[in-house]
């Protein structure tokens, strides 16, 4: 069994602690690694790239015709020479632009199609992890990396990339056309280099930081928001509205403070790299004119006026590049945060030399089995028991006992800390999961039902299974009649989590589904406890036909449901206190019998 060496957690890491622990911005690493998602596409992306680069060709050559039609054509009064300059710069200017809708086409198509294998493959990645990786991320974090991050990423291969690409190119292309008209006032230009280096370095830590607090704060966000969603009944049942409306704004408010401290240092870093790129414009005005003006000077007006227009295609960029520089930032701390849930390794793997289930006969044993779901915690306490094949198994105890444990080791959902469980002679380690999952049947006590019909989710289980299979089942558990009165019947739709339905008619299509799947080992988690008491007879009726010929777990709540068990074992703080059937166990006249006569529920 593969695992990975445990961290010990005191509680669910908050995005703040994730982001602490992640090393500083790597650009280059981060754009290599997005880079690397381009392959499948790689022929959009050389097309983008060359287009890129002709882009950045084609921008300053537009610069230069407009100086040379000046100093040429215009400056000697060549009124032909003026129609077929402008008629070429037309042109330029036509092809220019049409490359620049084409670019900008491509860079939309590429970047869609990279969030598009990238939200998969974190879904894809999300649906391996195990239950600890769920039980310390809440759902709004998780739903804040498929959304806003993802997004983020986007926006930075669609917008940011490429626009810097062709801004950049644009740069250095102009940079070479100045230092050959006129390199002393090219190097007065190449000095600004410094300054902007200095600039850059200034704000980056701080717009950095600040926009990973802004992604964290979203996060925060979007979970309290999917929270109040989800718990929408107990906050209307305890009148929390107006408390959980001031939490929410609050969480609203921190999340509008930390965008405001992305804008106020990107607000002066631009501001400032105008200024700088106005003050050498000044400069250079100074310097040319000085230079035109001297009685011995060899500079035409119109070769200051080309370079000035030359110098001007320069700085633009360095001021687009600032714009985008936020976005930049906001697209790599995204995609740091990203690819730092898929490095996140579920705690354990199916070992290399796992095997797939054979066909069960149901025979399942747990030998001196101990589990906590956080170290230093023991929830399960040395647990034996032998289930044969067919037999039904209860468990019963006071909430926290341990009997929902034993099913989610059952099912694999974790591993033990210490001991092993055969399932017929194989120890659950060695098996592939999804092969021990197509062999077993769930009925919680909260059955989840997903958008879609009646009919799609029952065929959940089995997907190939037809209608009249489906029809079949539900007659044979004498549920057909039931599900037939709903709305539409087998075709009524179900809202999310099955809300349109009640709890009763939930459960008739979570035992439906049950028994279209014919596991070989079936748990009912707590299966009736949420349902009414007529209901509950008509499941208790249906039960016999549920459970024959399968081994079967029932986690009890009430104690009618489990009289025919074959054992039932009676749990306390996680360990086996006793075990025996119905009779036996009223005979003993201890916890099993207390229960019985109180009534109570387990």
């Amino acid at each position: 069994m593969k695992t990975v060496p445990p961290v010990e957690k005191t509680d669910a890491p908050s995005d703040a602690d994730v982001a602490s622990q992640l090393p500083p911005l790597k650009f280059w690493q981060l754009f290599c690694r997005l880079f690397s998602y381009t392959a499948p596409y790689r022929r959009k992306r050389n097309w983008l790239i060359a287009q890129v680069i002709l882009r950045s060709i084609l921008l300053p050559v537009a610069a230069w015709a407009t100086g040379a039609i000046i100093n040429g054509p215009i400056s000697s009064g060549n009124l032909t020479g003026i129609a077929w300059s402008v008629a070429a710069f037309l042109l330029l200017l036509v092809v220019t632009n049409y490359m620049f809708f084409y670019r900008q086409l491509l860079a939309l198509e590429l970047g869609e199609a990279v969030v598009h294998d990238l939200r998969e493959k974190l879904f894809a990645h999300l649906q391996r992890m195990t239950m600890s990786f769920y039980n310390e991320w809440k759902p709004g974090r998780l739903i804040s990396r498929m959304s806003s991050d993802v997004d983020a990423v986007r926006n930075g291969i669609q917008s940011t990339v490429f626009v810097s690409a062709v801004q950049l190119g644009q740069m250095l292309i102009v940079a070479a056309m100045m230092l050959y008209y006129d390199w002393l006032l090219f190097m007065i230009v190449l000095s600004i280099a410094p300054i902007i280096w200095w600039l850059n370095k200034m704000f980056t830590q701080k717009i950095g930081d600040a926009q990973r607090e802004v992604q964290e704060s979203f996060s925060r966000v979007t979970s309290a928001l999917a929270e109040s969603v989800e718990g929408i009944r107990v906050t209307q049942g305890f009148v929390r509205e107006d408390v959980n409306a001031d939490s929410f704004r609050a969480l609203v408010a921190d999340h509008s403070r930390y965008n405001m401290g992305v804008a106020r240092p990107s607000a002066v870093f631009i501001p400032l790299l105008e200024l700088n790129s106005q003050f050498f414009v000044a400069v250079l005005l100074l310097i040319g004119g000085w230079r035109v003006l001297r009685p011995d000077s060899l500079t035409e007006v119109g070769d200051i006026v080309q370079f000035f227009i030359l110098a001007n295609l320069f700085f633009d960029p360095i001021r687009t590049l600032g714009t985008q520089y936020t976005n930049a930032l906001m697209a790599a701390v995204s995609a740091e945060r990203i690819f730092d849930m898929l490095d996140t390794l579920p705690d354990w793997q199916d070992a290399d030399d796992a095997v797939p289930l054979p066909h069960l006969q149901g025979r399942v044993e747990f030998k001196n089995v101990s589990f906590h779901y956080k170290p230093g915690r023991p929830v399960l306490h040395e647990i034996n028991f032998i289930a044969e094949p067919g037999q039904t198994i209860a468990l019963v105890g006071a909430t926290g006992s341990g009997k929902s444990s034993i099913t989610n080791l059952l099912t694999k959902m974790y591993l033990p800390a210490s001991g092993e469980i055969y399932i017929d002679d194989l120890e659950v380690r060695r098996i592939r999961s999804e092969s021990l999952h197509r062999q077993m049947g769930i009925v919680h006590q909260q059955s989840f039902l997903f958008e879609g019909t009646v009919l799609d989710n029952i065929r959940f289980a089995r997907p190939s299974a037809s209608t009249e299979e489906i029809l079949a089942a539900a007659a044979k558990l004498d549920y057909l009649e039931l599900i037939e009165q709903l709305p539409k019947g087998f075709h009524t739709e179900i809202t999310e989590g099955g809300a349109n339905l009640s709890s009763g008619q939930r459960q008739l299509i979570s035992f439906t589904r049950a028994l279209l799947a014919d596991p070989r080992i079936l748990i009912l988690d707590e299966a009736t406890s949420a349902v009414d008491a007529h209901t509950e007879a008509r499941i208790q009726q249906s039960m016999a036909t549920l459970l024959r010929n399968r081994t079967s777990f029932v986690v009890a709540h009430r104690l009618s449901t489990i009289r025919m068990a074959d054992v039932i074992l009676v749990l306390d703080h996680g360990r086996i206190v006793e075990r025996g059937s119905h009779e036996t166990l009223l005979a003993l006249r201890r916890i099993y019998h207390s229960l019985n006569n109180t009534a109570a529920p387990v």
